[in-house]
């Protein structure tokens, strides 16, 4: 069957990505990019970060606080002016290595803002994201959407793509019609939302929201590009909205909770991954709770009991 029609649950992932830490690779001219060398189940093979430009450049996600990652992103512009780092959110995979890429170059940080939540916690909720905020981080310029950013020979937009974090931002290079969509599209995987950090509707409208843009090629915070990067889109919008109906028609069952959800849903799920599966789930809940579909006693959290409403 042709892509278009596979099952609503079936996204074409890529999981070819052969990119060596430290390695500079050209991608196509004025943008190269960099792998860090923090492979895990939730940032696959590292943490890519991306640098725009010739002469006076821009890097795009400095990664962790990775001294080993932050010499190779400086040894690859040897000779060159960074002027701009840009952040497209602030988990420790992405902009913790930030201050040790301004340091060595004295470039301008611009990214949405510090770290905050989607929506303020609930009494019983503790701190909770798949890879840690960085609440350290404070750029230097706060950019909002549409924001033009401009640089020798590059031009960059600001696409707000709130979902994934609050604070999560798209940049759009203008010259080379593609867009630097961070952890919001990811090749080789589905992207976490994990409340309170992340929202499902948030997440849902980003969505809409790029699919509804020109650019073609996506490049991710982790993985190879994308290509065709509104159509894959549509694909994860499907997959979203099938991982919305399986978790109704269990819960057309009964009432239940989220670990049984996940045993329900997630059938031969990598064990470390079992709990980012809960918070996507109760992304969905969250959701599906405010909307008046589904019930629970008190504020949908990780540990309640969920039933249809009605």
């Amino acid at each position: 069957m042709s892509d278009d029609n596979r099952p609503e649950d079936d996204v074409p992932f890529n999981r070819e990505f052969g990119l060596q830490p430290g390695v500079v690779e050209e991608i196509r001219p004025g943008l190269r990019r960099v792998l860090c060398n923090n492979p895990s189940p939730f940032t696959f093979t590292g943490t890519v970060s991306y640098i725009v430009g010739r002469g006076k450049v821009a890097i795009i996600d400095p990664g962790p606080a990775d001294e080993a990652h932050a010499n190779a992103l400086l040894d690859a512009v040897k000779g060159e002016t960074v002027t701009h780092i840009l952040v497209t959110h602030t988990h420790k995979d992405h902009s913790p290595g930030t201050p040790l890429i301004k340091q060595a170059t004295g470039a301008t940080v611009y990214a949405e803002g510090p770290h905050r939540a989607s929506r303020p916690y609930f009494e019983s909720e503790t701190v909770s994201t798949e890879s840690g905020a960085d609440r350290n981080f404070k750029p230097d310029v706060e950019i909002r959407d549409g924001d033009m950013i401009e640089g020798d020979g590059w031009t960059i937009e600001s696409v707000a793509t709130p979902g994934h974090t609050a604070n999560h931002m798209a940049f759009a290079w203008r010259e080379g019609d593609a867009l630097f969509v961070g952890d919001h599209i990811m090749g080789w995987s589905t992207t976490i939302v994990a409340p309170p950090d992340g929202s499902m509707p948030d997440y849902m409208a980003s969505l809409d929201r790029l699919i509804g843009r020109d650019e073609q090629l996506y490049l991710s915070g982790h993985g190879a590009e994308i290509p065709e990067g509104p159509r894959y889109s549509r694909f994860l919008k499907r997959h979203r909205l099938a991982r919305e109906a399986s978790i109704l028609h269990r819960l057309g069952k009964g009432e239940t909770d989220i670990p049984s959800m996940v045993r329900a849903i997630y059938i031969g799920i990598d064990p470390r991954l079992v709990s980012a599966a809960g918070y996507s789930v109760l992304a969905h809940l969250e959701d599906l709770v405010m909307r008046g579909v589904v019930a629970t006693e008190g504020d949908p959290v990780i540990s309640g009991r969920y039933r249809l409403a009605g």
